[in-house]
Parts: structure tokens; sequence; C-alpha cells
């Protein structure tokens, strides 16, 4: 009845153009998403998304490569998805956006990040999938408000330095060789897409 998070270690992120095996996992899949970087452990009191942007500093732009595992991944419930680390593998992380420090430059990036067009393209440019930045929680930031509280609740603190991923912005996808995948985001001036390569 509400998500559910897991965990994502140092050695799944992969840089911007990494080329990785389509067959990475056992039902490998890939996915549009984004990552946040705590700036302040004050974000674990932040209840709203404005609140959460003034304690990070930087916005990742991020590939989701997630590994549902199971043979029926629909008929898992809250409790299957967080066994399996909710299918956390791998990720492809591109160049951060610095938060601004003026007031009135988040709010003009709080509602870009609300408003944005998430494109997923393939090598040529064709639409793979996509979504708005309002699709996640109603604003991508409603996430880190989420994992905070859910945290906070088995006695956990997010920590400066840490990176949040946000969400799919995506349906989830299957990879296949030959096949480069990029995400854009439309309507965030300074954020850069981020691609993937399959063999």
């Amino acid at each position: 009845d509400q998500p559910v998070w897991g965990a994502l270690y140092g050695r799944m992120l992969l840089d911007n153009g990494a080329t990785v095996d389509a067959a990475f996992g056992a039902r490998p899949l890939y996915e549009a998403d984004l990552l946040v970087r705590v700036k302040s452990s004050a974000i674990n009191q932040a209840r709203t998304a404005a609140e959460v942007l003034a304690q990070v500093d930087q916005i990742i732009p991020f590939i989701e490569l997630p590994d549902l595992m199971v043979e029926t991944p629909a008929r898992l419930d809250g409790p299957g998805i967080t066994a399996i680390n909710v299918g956390a593998r791998l990720g492809v992380r591109g160049t951060p956006l610095a938060v601004p420090a003026d007031a009135a430059a988040r709010d003009r990036l709080l509602a870009q990040l609300r408003d944005m067009d998430v494109r997923l393209v393939d090598g040529q440019g064709a639409a793979l999938g996509g979504g708005k930045g309002r699709d996640v929680l109603g604003h991508p930031l409603h996430a880190v408000v989420f994992l905070a509280i859910a945290l906070n609740a088995e006695g956990t603190l997010l920590q400066p330095g840490q990176l949040l991923s946000l969400g799919s912005f995506s349906a989830l996808l299957p990879p296949r060789p030959g096949l480069r995948a990029t995400v854009h985001y439309d309507g965030v001036p300074g954020l850069q897409p981020v691609s993937v390569q399959f063999r």
C-alpha cells in the first residue's frame, strides 16, 4: 500500500556511456531515473519537495538497471519486492547538476523538476518511453520525503554524501544486445542526457 525501498552500493554505479551485458541479470530491465546527493542531515526532517531541495547539492541523471530475479515479478507483493532488494543491481549515472544556493533559483528548479518531460530514446532517437517529473509521487523529490520517513521509522538516518534514487519515469523495459538507451530531461536547463550501451 506504499512504495518500498532498497539499497544501491558503490560498485553498482557505472559512468555515463557504460557498456553493459544485455543479460546482466536473471530478469534484466532498464528505466529512466534520477539521483540526488544529500548535502545535510537536516534532510531527515524534510516534509516537502522544497525542503528536500534545500538539503541536496546535486541532481544526477540516472538510468537504473534493475534485475527482478524471479520468474513472475508481477506476483510479488511488498515484502517479496523488499526481499529482492527492489531488484537493485546496476545503474549508470551522468553529469551532476549543482543545486543553486539562491532560493529563487531553487524555486525555479523545483518547478522544472515537477514539470520536466523525461524522454527515453534509442541510438537513432526513436522513443522507447518516458514520462513527466510529477509521475513520481506528484513531484520526484517527494520520494525523498517518503524515504526519510520510512528509514526514520526503522531507526536509520540519511547521511550527507549519500545518493538517493527517486524512482522510475518510464516503464521498465528489457534490454537487447546492440541497443543504446539515452534519457533526456527536457525542461531542466543544465541537466544533461545519460546513456547506456547494451552488448
